[in-house]
């Protein structure tokens, strides 16, 4: 049963934000597609990559982790000046619509409220994954540069299958799988809103919080 509060949350979001027009589940296909078409490009230009150059893939990670933590426990949880945005979509309304007692979509028109919208998908192409490959091509190596944009794109298409994962039915086959479900138990913790700006900021896998000290199994 959902709380009447939530409802009205939900109700709210819906009629403010998905047009009549959105599909969730084209919303989703793109994120997949786009990332996928970037990830294999970027893979079929790698020619001969040395050892060395493979520990870009490890590195990109645990950078692209910490990015995920620092954003999630800071503007998106604190409202900035610049950044207020960023904190009413995610704490004001993607909190609201989603809580600890009710983490679950209604239908494929509630992935508006997890999915990053499909321009800043572009914008993070554009903006970050090119210009960071581009220094690396001339300052580094293209086969570095590469693997970059390869493991940075990866890890965004693994943050938005994740969390869109923790947002369908538990009994589904997709809740039901062992990853998928332990790492639920995580990110819906986060969804309390007594311990939202307060533990479980990864989204994806918790090494950051475990880092610095703000993992919590619910059994401390």
């Amino acid at each position: 049963m959902i709380p009447v509060s939530v409802q009205q949350s939900r109700d709210a979001f819906r009629e403010r934000r998905i047009s009549e027009s959105y599909s969730g589940v084209l919303h989703l296909a793109t994120t997949v597609s786009v990332s996928t078409l970037v990830a294999i490009s970027s893979a079929m230009m790698l020619d001969n990559v040395s050892l060395l150059e493979w520990l870009t893939i490890p590195l990109t990670f645990l950078y692209a982790n910490l990015s995920e933590y620092l954003g999630h426990r800071g503007p998106m949880h604190h409202k900035t000046r610049f950044l207020s945005a960023v904190f009413e979509r995610h704490t004001i309304e993607h909190h609201a619509f989603f809580t600890d007692e009710a983490p679950c979509f209604d239908s494929t028109r509630d992935y508006k409220a997890v999915l990053f919208p499909p321009i800043l998908l572009f914008f993070f192409i554009g903006f970050f994954a090119v210009p960071v490959g581009a220094l690396l091509y001339y300052f580094v190596s293209p086969n570095v540069c590469f693997l970059f944009v390869m493991t940075a794109i990866l890890y965004f298409l693994n943050y938005e299958v994740l969390h869109f994962a923790y947002h369908t039915n538990p009994e589904s086959w997709l809740g039901r799988l062992p990853l998928i479900s332990k790492l639920r138990k995580h990110h819906i913790m986060h969804h309390n809103k007594r311990l939202m700006t307060r533990c479980n900021f990864n989204i994806t896998y918790p090494i950051c919080d475990r880092l610095f000290g703000t993992y919590s199994s619910g059994d401390d």
